[in-house]
């Protein structure tokens, strides 16, 4: 689907922007507003009192830089490590500033993010009642905005999607949840090939998740084939966690690389069939558990039923015919097998 994609559209590739230290521009800027305030009237006294023509252009040129002067600190960029900021100018993209710290670029450039607004339920995105998300005050549901930040975080973030109900390869609901770490490495791509490329994140788990999940059984079943080989296997939801989550990390991977994203790790987070089915299925297992412990006890009994008659041929205690054989067989599974402590008769008389 990457590679589809990345045929269809333009592939924007991402450049660095060197920028100059800010510091200087900075002081620059403020000298010279220094400067044209003591011109001032400098150049109403000489100029426009004195008639004279340097002084009067002196005069203009103040006044104007103390009108406009400000544009230098529009240019003026402040870079916290793992963030970088992708810059346009009049709508072309002139390259993304990643390195930290205070910097001044070309004042007309405008910096771009369309999920600069975008509140997931993830690091970075999800803030308590009272904080400030993106700039906007969030008290008793009211929001105050504040100036919006487009910067573009480069750390890594976990996505923790909402659970799921989703039917596996058998049929049955299961409602199920992931933990996806994700984080930005090509800013180019995740600004200008998707829309938005939180969501685009977003969207492209859930439908990871769902085709990956409808492969597995939620616990091991006979005749499933969970790899593709053609054989079947003991692939499932609840036994394989990892190499479920494994696969949904790379088919994850695989739709988002066109938008700059790497996915890091996936885990899953819950897992259990859907509330509609889920104490039908918990009888299930009991009864399942309760065949399997049967079928351990009976093989245990039988085996030191055999081994018995074997000690007591081995050293000629007695001989037993085909009958009494039977007879202490059934006796010995009866012992063995029941639910509940047997309770003896002692025979003594004669065996016949």
């Amino acid at each position: 689907m990457a590679k589809l994609l990345a045929n269809t559209y333009s592939n924007v590739e991402e450049k660095i922007y060197r920028a100059k230290s800010g510091w200087l521009v900075l002081f620059l800027s403020i000298l010279a507003y220094v400067a044209a305030i003591v011109c001032v009237p400098l150049g109403g006294m000489y100029g426009i009192d004195g008639g004279n023509p340097l002084f009067v252009a002196l005069f203009v040129v103040s006044i104007l830089y103390l009108c406009i002067g400000w544009i230098w600190w529009c240019g003026l960029k402040v870079i916290r490590p793992n963030e970088a900021l992708v810059l346009t100018l009049f709508g072309r993209y002139i390259g993304t500033l990643k390195q930290d710290g205070f910097f001044f670029v070309n004042p007309f450039c405008a910096s771009f993010n369309p999920a600069a607004k975008t509140r997931l339920n993830q690091s970075g995105d999800v803030k308590p009642e009272g904080s400030v998300f993106a700039g906007v005050q969030i008290n008793g549901g009211a929001a105050t905005a504040e100036m919006l930040s487009n910067k573009i975080s480069l750390k890594v973030m976990t996505l923790n999607n909402n659970r799921q109900k989703i039917n596996d390869c058998l049929g049955n609901p299961v409602e199920i949840g992931i933990a996806v770490m994700w984080r930005v490495v090509d800013t180019a791509k995740a600004v200008f090939n998707v829309d938005n490329y939180k969501e685009y994140l977003s969207l492209q788990c859930d439908s990871a998740l769902r085709e990956i999940v409808r492969i597995y059984p939620y616990d091991v079943a006979p005749g499933v084939d969970t790899t593709g080989d053609g054989v079947a296997d003991e692939g499932s939801l609840r036994g394989s966690a990892d190499l479920v989550a494994s696969r949904i990390r790379e088919k994850i991977e695989e739709k988002v690389a066109f938008a700059g994203l790497e996915i890091v790790e996936a885990r899953i987070t819950y897992l259990a069939y859907a509330p509609e089915i889920a104490a039908v299925m918990l009888q299930r297992q009991q009864a399942s558990a309760i065949i399997d412990a049967r079928k351990m006890i009976v093989d245990g009994a039988v085996g030191r039923v055999q081994m018995a008659l074997d000690k007591i041929n081995h050293e000629d205690i007695c001989q037993l015919d085909d009958e009494r054989k039977a007879q202490m067989v059934a006796n010995l599974l009866v012992v063995l097998c029941g639910n509940r402590d047997a309770q003896p008769i002692v025979n003594t008389g004669s065996i016949y």
